[in-house]
C-alpha cells in the first residue's frame, strides 16, 4: 500500500496566516480557503470588507485546484479559449484563477483558494501561503 502527506492544522493555519498577511500587506479585501485532497474545506476565512460571494468563491476555486491536481486559471483559459464544455464539468464549479494546489513530494494534498480582488492578486495570495510551507 501506498503512504502520501496530508495536512496537519498546524499546516493549514500557517497556510491562513501566509495568505492573510500577503492580503494585508496590500490592503486586498478577500476570501481564503483551504481544502484537503478530496476538496473538502478545512479553512474558510472571510477578511472585513470583502462582498459575501467571495466566500462561496474561494472554496470553489480550491475545490477545483485540489480535484484537478492543477491551478484552477488552467480551466479558466480553456473555456476562454473556447472549450465551453468544461462549464459542465461536475464537481468543478471555480474555474476562475485563484485556486492553487498544495503539492508535497508530487502528491497533490490540498489546495488554497482565493477570492476578492483582480484574479491575479487572489493566486498571488493563495502561492504566499503555500510558500509558508517552505516546500
Amino acid at each position: 500500500m501506498q503512504t502520501k502527506p496530508v495536512l496537519t492544522l498546524e499546516e493549514v493555519k500557517k497556510i491562513a496566516a501566509a495568505a492573510e498577511n500577503e492580503a494585508m500587506a496590500n490592503q486586498w479585501k478577500v476570501a481564503i480557503a483551504i481544502v484537503d485532497d478530496g476538496g473538502h474545506l478545512l479553512w474558510l476565512q472571510r477578511l472585513d470588507g470583502v462582498a459575501p460571494i467571495s466566500s462561496q468563491l474561494a472554496p470553489a476555486k480550491a475545490r477545483t485546484a485540489a480535484l484537478g491536481r492543477r491551478e484552477s486559471k488552467i480551466y479558466e483559459d480553456m473555456i476562454n479559449n473556447g472549450r465551453y464544455s468544461f462549464l459542465r464539468a461536475p464537481e468543478l464549479d471555480g474555474m476562475l484563477e485563484g485556486g492553487v494546489p498544495i503539492v508535497v513530494d508530487g502528491h497533490t494534498v490540498g489546495a488554497v483558494g482565493v477570492s476578492g480582488v483582480k484574479s491575479a492578486e487572489d493566486a498571488q495570495i493563495a502561492k504566499a501561503g503555500i510558500a509558508a510551507l517552505g516546500l
